[in-house]
Formats: structure tokens, sequence, C-alpha cells
């Protein structure tokens, strides 16, 4: 029963950690990357469509994206939605594909984004920390009814605290990670 919960936990404290390099792969470096446009939400038929749903995106410069749309009437909303975003790219369009180009990041931009950065990193710890206060509560609650022994209870808050650990060390990884590639940028 306690395994039960600790693995439920854990997986949940996985996908924040997973979740936190999915968003943190859209931050904006000095390189051209799918990552970056793939999430941004197109008006297609109506319907607000993830970009790589509707078009192709490839790289084919360091700083210059390719965005091939399947149905080519689409290439107004895909500049709209691309304007739209806070990624303040300016895109281009010949009729067939629309291109981005990445500037390089002023540092000003890169302090702006390290402190996005900082702050995700902080809202995904409290995620995890909040993830751990439940099953603690969890645990007391299933001692309280006599479901497990004190003993149980320490051991698994024991575990509990160092899956709580292993998976903020992860989180400030990938934090350490993306500063040191905006920082390069």
């Amino acid at each position: 029963m306690v395994s039960d919960e600790l693995q439920k936990i854990e997986g949940r404290m996985q996908a924040s950690v997973s979740g936190l390099r999915k968003e943190l792969a859209t931050l904006r470096t000095g390189r051209a990357t799918p990552a970056l446009v793939e999430h941004i939400r197109v008006d297609y038929a109506g319907v607000p469509t993830p970009l790589n749903q509707i078009a192709g995106i490839s790289v084919s410069e360091a700083s210059l994206l390719i965005i091939q749309p399947w149905d080519k009437g689409s290439i107004r909303e895909i500049e709209k939605a691309i304007l739209k975003s806070e990624l303040g790219f300016n895109p281009t369009n010949d009729g067939n594909v629309v291109r981005i180009s990445i500037p390089p990041l002023s540092e000003e931009r890169r302090q702006e984004l390290i402190r996005v950065v900082r702050k995700r990193i902080e809202e995904r710890k409290v995620t995890v920390r909040n993830f751990r206060h439940e099953v603690m509560n969890d645990l007391k609650g299933m001692e309280k009814n006599k479901e497990i022994s004190e003993d149980e209870h320490k051991r698994a808050l024991g575990q509990l605290q160092k899956l709580t650990d292993a998976h903020i060390a992860e989180i400030d990884q990938a934090g350490r990670d993306k500063e040191k590639e905006l920082l390069e940028a």
C-alpha cells in the first residue's frame, strides 16, 4: 500500500520534471530549434491547433527556422500566431514557406530569460513539494487508522524525502543547463 503510494507520486514528480524540460526547450537561446515554435497554437479552420500538427518545422541554418505548412492557405494564420506569441519573432513568407530568422540575444534579453527560467524552476519545485505534502498527509492518515505501523510510517517518510530530493536535484540541473545555454548563445 505504501509502495503503491510512493510509485504513484514518483510518476507525478517525474512528469513535472519532464514538463519543465519541455517548457525550457521553448525558451529562445540564440540557436534555431523547432521546439521554439512547435507549441504555438494556430487558428486553423477555427480550431486552435499546435503548429507542429499543421506544418513541417525544420532548421536550415543555425539561426533560421523554416515552417512549411501542409495547407498553403494557412500561411497567414501561422504568421499571425507567431507574431502574437511572446517570442518576439518577425516571420516572413514567400507564399510557400514561413521563414523565421533568430536574432542573437542581447545581454538584457538573456538576463530576462534567466529570470523566467528561475521562476519556472521555483514553480516546479513548489509543485514537487506539494506532491510530497499530499503523500505525507496520506501516510499520517494511514498511521492514524492503524493501516501502517509507526516504523513503516517513518520508513515511508524517509523514502518520500529521498524521492523529493532527487526530483528537486533534477529540476535544479535542468535550470542550470538552460542558464548555461542562455549565457553561451
